[in-house]
């Protein structure tokens, strides 16, 4: 007798045993993280809504990243006629292919004159694989110059046709004197601007003035150069090595949400580590141990980043594009995108090229901000040339 109910007891433990076993999986399941909640924000005038974090897909290489921000409710993705080469709308419209009704589909041309701008448009939309773009803008308008009647009639007439829903424009500098610009025109319904932590405060303000003339904005360059990781410069710097600070690059993204002058923005996305960090920017608001993540950010990128004030313009007496090529070098040193510096590095003037910055015995050129802008422009002329 005792042996059997020793042994009921034995078998009573081993069912017990297996049946632990077997709910484990089903409670770890029940523990996993969901996805964060997607927030929304409506673009200016348009009555577009869109994600408040949207996919820049300038430097993806990798279609299956878009493909599970499409998973994760991501609506919003730009692009542009000139990334990589013309091979980036090439993907991203194999990717999209048969999401098109589900997403907001942005586009650029760096076209200046209604013709050329309007072929770049047709050649957009074929390798895009689509009959028309929500969003259509003229490519990096720095100064009135490139703000032409020609680019704003190619818009009129690709919404006459159909072929795009919204014209704007796009800057990466020049937003004192551009955007008061284009909300005279009347014309443009959206604004593709830089906005960082690390840029003059008197960006928000233009930014402001966009927002209550009814203008749609949208934030790029929100990483503020990303950095990422450590760059090759400066290698005497203390803190070379530990750039990689937990959580620098969500607390940038975050800064930028919390503007709700910004009804947007794309931050570039290159791997699913970086769609899953950027996602949850939309899960928590900006915080005080996110703004000491930035003051220390700053300090680092200081010498490095330029901030696209515009103070430097026309300084250089070899005639050196002094922010842009800061910028080119960003996207190598800070981005790890060596092939886009280079890129754009090869698109300035043979004579600009050439230029060297060892052959002066110093530099006239001296940035408020603090970017140490020979070692800077050495460098992107060592790397690029």
């Amino acid at each position: 007798m005792t042996s059997i109910m020793s042994e009921h007891r034995n078998s009573s433990s081993r069912r017990t045993f297996l049946a632990a076993g077997l709910a484990m999986p089903a409670a770890k399941l029940s523990s996993a993280p969901a996805d964060p909640p997607l927030r929304y924000r409506v673009l200016g005038k348009t009555g577009l809504k869109l994600t408040e974090v949207g996919f820049g897909c300038m430097v993806t290489s990798d279609p299956s990243v878009i493909a599970k921000a499409l998973d994760l409710g991501i609506n919003l993705y730009d692009t542009a006629r000139v990334y990589q080469g013309g091979n980036n709308e090439r993907m991203v419209g194999a990717a999209l292919k048969g999401k098109r009704k589900q997403i907001i589909l942005c586009s650029k041309s760096k076209g200046r004159t209604t013709e050329a701008a309007l072929e770049d448009l047709n050649t957009s939309l074929r390798e895009l694989q689509t009959d028309y773009l929500d969003v259509w803008y003229t490519h990096n308008v720095p100064d009135l110059a490139n703000l032409t009647e020609g680019a704003m009639e190619a818009q009129r007439i690709a919404k006459k046709q159909g072929k795009i829903r919204f014209g704007g424009i796009s800057l990466h500098s020049g937003h004192a004197e551009v955007i008061p610009a284009a909300i005279k025109t009347k014309h443009f319904d959206v604004l593709l601007v830089s906005y960082n932590f690390a840029m003059d405060k008197n960006a928000a303000a233009y930014i402001e003035q966009a927002r209550k003339a009814g203008i749609g904005t949208v934030g790029m360059k929100v990483m503020a150069g990303g950095f990422r990781r450590a760059p090759f410069y400066p290698s005497d710097d203390s803190t070379r090595g530990t750039l990689k600070r937990e959580g620098a690059m969500l607390a940038a993204l975050k800064w930028v949400l919390k503007d709700k002058n910004i009804d947007t923005t794309i931050p570039s996305i290159v791997d699913m580590d970086e769609l899953d960090e950027n996602v949850q920017a939309m899960a928590s608001p900006f915080s005080n141990k996110d703004e000491k993540l930035l003051a220390a950010q700053l300090d680092f990128i200081r010498p490095l980043y330029c901030r696209m004030c515009g103070s430097c313009q026309g300084s250089c007496p070899k005639g050196l594009p002094v922010s842009d090529m800061v910028r080119y070098l960003s996207y190598a040193d800070g981005y790890g995108q060596f092939a886009l510096g280079r890129e754009h590095f090869l698109e300035l003037p043979r004579e600009i090229q050439q230029v060297r910055c060892g052959d002066c015995s110093s530099c006239s050129v001296q940035c408020p901000n603090g970017v140490r802008v020979q070692d800077r422009l050495t460098r992107a002329q060592e790397l690029f040339a």
